[in-house]
This record gives structure tokens, sequence and C-alpha cells, in this order.
């Protein structure tokens, strides 16, 4: 509780009257005591009539998460104590990042009804918001006194990537036979399960003719394999400062967690196990692969606890800690950044220890702003001089993505725009050569 600036002025009023009457009339000094004990009197009373501290009771709710680029909001419900008379609240929300000044809102608790606020919330960047606490202010009935608590509130709301493209995406990749109605699609192909036997016809892989099968029926049989389902797959993002720097509006690492959830969720659909991994110089996130739909929701969560870090990313660490943890043959998809051969030659090493157990996916970002220098046409020395540069660093990354194919890394460099259809289809490619 704390006087008002209208207090401060009325008492600020009775000093010159107080040092005039001193002066000029000093018999009349009993009436500035009066002044000051009539102005008193009526801080005292306001403060008396102001709804008491104790009988505030709030409570706030708050989405669990939210997209980005959609709206939501804090509502605060002030409680009627049951008083009469109305009370006006100016609210202001207390969260990271911090709110500005003129977000602050202002509400009534009118009788018999409760008051309500809203803080409204549009995220625009992937991450978390913390709602700390609730700041109240209300005065009295002549607004000399003022009170001011803050309420704890203790919320987090995840900012998760905006997943309609993802869903819009999948329905159309699940949906090609939808006018011929729902059938059972046979995977047949290149994979490692078992699934029939039929008879051997010329221009069938010799190596997969049963012999004893083909002794006790006679004729020459041969063996159909189906795509094997239930395969782990490892999502790694790297989220060291490499990973920051915006290609086409955005981050590389929001261009990497928007393909990876497509990603997710077709193979979620097919039967696979996804999990999530992140890294810089220390493990920032592990998620354990699991099946099911229903486990896109806990991937999407966590995306939002994939912060951008401006640190160096040590790929000894973070790698030999990913496999450490796989304890089956997975797919893992890395998504990271390099810059020359100097760079990325601690990831060769750690990328070659891995691609001895697992599958591995090498996926970086075309740099469009390379290969716009490296292919203008010279019309100044500076041009030239540019496209020099940009010529040995692209000749650097293709060195780097020589040396990763022949460890049997599969690498993808590919645009941003192209990243989502790329991913995919050198997944399918990996299922149907059964290589994991």
């Amino acid at each position: 509780m704390r006087p008002t600036p209208r207090a401060v002025a009325i008492f600020a009023a009775g000093i010159p009257l107080a040092l005039f009457m001193v002066i000029y009339n000093p018999g009349l000094w009993q009436w500035s005591l009066g002044y000051a004990a009539l102005a008193f009197v009526a801080i005292a009373g306001d403060a008396a009539l102001a709804m008491p501290r104790r009988l505030l009771r709030l409570t706030a709710q708050a989405p669990e998460s939210l997209q980005i680029g959609e709206v939501g909001a804090v509502t605060v419900t002030i409680a009627n104590p049951g008083r009469a008379g109305t009370t006006a609240f100016e609210l202001l929300c207390e969260r990271q990042p911090e709110a500005s000044p003129e977000e602050m809102v202002r509400t009534q608790l009118r009788p018999g009804q409760d008051a309500q606020a809203r803080f409204p919330l549009a995220p625009k960047r992937r991450g978390r918001i913390s709602i700390d606490a609730i700041w109240v202010r209300w005065h009295g009935p002549l607004a000399l006194v003022e009170f001011v608590r803050r309420v704890e509130i203790s919320r987090s709301i995840d900012v998760v990537p905006n997943v309609r493209g993802v869903r819009s995406s999948t329905l159309d990749f699940f949906s090609r036979e939808a006018l011929f109605g729902n059938k059972v699609q046979q995977e047949k192909g290149e994979g490692s399960e078992f699934d029939a036997l039929r008879d051997y016809v010329p221009g069938l892989d010799s190596r997969f003719i049963d012999w004893k099968h083909s002794a006790r029926h006679r004729k020459l049989l041969c063996k159909e394999f189906r795509i094997e389902r239930n395969h782990p797959i490892v999502l790694a993002f790297d989220t060291g400062h490499l990973m920051i720097e915006p290609v086409d509006g955005l981050p590389r690492l929001d261009h990497a967690i928007n393909a990876g959830l497509l990603l997710a969720w077709i193979s979620l659909q097919g039967g696979d196990l996804v999990g999530l991994f992140g890294f810089d110089e220390v493990l920032r996130h592990y998620q354990q692969p699991r099946r099911g739909v229903s486990n896109f929701s806990h991937l999407l969560r966590a995306t939002a606890g994939l912060d951008y870090h401006h640190t160096e990313t040590n790929f000894t660490l973070g790698l030999a800690e990913l496999n450490a943890r796989l304890k089956r043959r997975a797919l893992v998809v890395l998504f990271t950044e390099f810059i020359d051969t100097v760079t990325a030659e601690l990831l060769v090493e750690s990328m070659a220890r891995i691609a001895r157990q697992h599958v591995v996916v090498f996926v970086t970002l075309r740099d469009a702003v390379l290969h716009g220098f490296a292919d203008a046409a010279p019309d100044r020395f500076e041009d030239v001089a540019r496209a020099v540069v940009a010529y040995d660093f692209l000749r650097e990354r293709d060195k780097v993505f020589e040396r990763l194919t022949r460890l049997g890394v599969h690498c993808l460099d590919v645009p941003s725009r192209s990243l989502p259809i790329g991913l995919i289809n050198r997944y399918l490619l990996i299922k149907q050569r059964g290589l994991i």
C-alpha cells in the first residue's frame, strides 16, 4: 500500500500554507495542523474503504502450447469477494520474453460479477514463453491510496512450429488411393522381412532362390521380401551458432525442424519409431524413439526446447553420446552445417564412427548466396574476386560431401524449399533398399 500522486499533491499543497501562517501569522499555526490531520483522515478513510489485499483471489489460465502465427491469450479472473461498489484494476503480465508497458490491461470488478482480463499472445518465434506472475494494482474510492500485489503464476507455454503444412502434405501423401477406396497395400520390395515364396521366373535375382524348398517341391522357388517396419529413426539437430543463420527468412534450425517433423509424421504413420536428439557444445535434449502417431505431439512439444545457442558445436561429444544411447541399428538424420574442410574435420571423424553401426543421412541447406556469387556474370573486378572466394568455399563443401559418401553416409544438400521433399524421397529409398 502506498499513497498516490494525488495524495502527495494534497500534502504538498499544505506546505506553503503552513509556511505562510508560521511567518506572517504565527497565531494561526493550528490551522496548518488541522489541514494535515484532515488530509491524513482522508487518506486513512480511502484505505479503509478500498478492497483489502487479503480478499484478492486471482486465477490464471494459459494454453499449454501455441503454434507460430497462432493467436492465444492468458486469461486472468478476479473473483468477487462479495463487496458492494465497483473497483477498477490494472493488470500487467510478468513474462519472458518481457512484456512492454503498453500491454497493461484494465478491468472492473462490479457487484455480483467476476472481473476478467486477457493478455493476447501472438508468438513469432519458436521457443518457450514463461508466465512468471501477474501484477495487480487498484485504488481506493478517492484514489488517494493504491494497492499493488504480485501473484505468482509460474506457467510455461511451448511455442512450436506450425504443423498445418505438415498435416496437409501427409494427408495428400497417404490419400493418393482415396478415390478407389481403402485397401491393404502390400509393400513388397528389397526389404529384409520375409513375405512369401513364388515360382522363379527369368529376371528374378538368383540370390533369393530358396534351395531347400525348391528341392522339396521339385521346382525353383524364390523368396519375396517386404519392407520391414519398426525401425528406430532419430532426428538429430545441431543447435550451434551456424544453424542460427537465416535462409529464406527463417533460421536454418527452423527449416530443419519443419522438415524433420514432416519426416516424423510419415514415419510414425508407416509404423517406425521416431526419437529426437539436440546438441551443440553439450547435450540439450534426447527423446527415446517411440512408435505410434500419438508420439508426434511429444516430438512437437520437444522442438520448443531446441533453443538457439551462440556456441560452437562439439560433434565428437554429441555424436558419441548419441551412439552410446542407441542400442540397435537405427536411421540417424543429422541436420547440421559446416564452413570448410578444417572446421569439418572432427565432424567427419565422428561421422565415421557412427556410420559403422547406423545408417546416417547428413542434411545441410544449400547456400543460395554462395551459388549466386559463383555463377554471377563478372562485370567488375570485385565480382571476379567474390566469385573466386565463393567457388573455393563450394569446392571445400564438395570435398566434405565426397569424404562422407565414401564412408557410407547419405548426403543431402538441397535448397530450403526442396528440403522436405528431398528428405522424404531419401527416407523412402533407404526403406525400399532395406538398408536399416
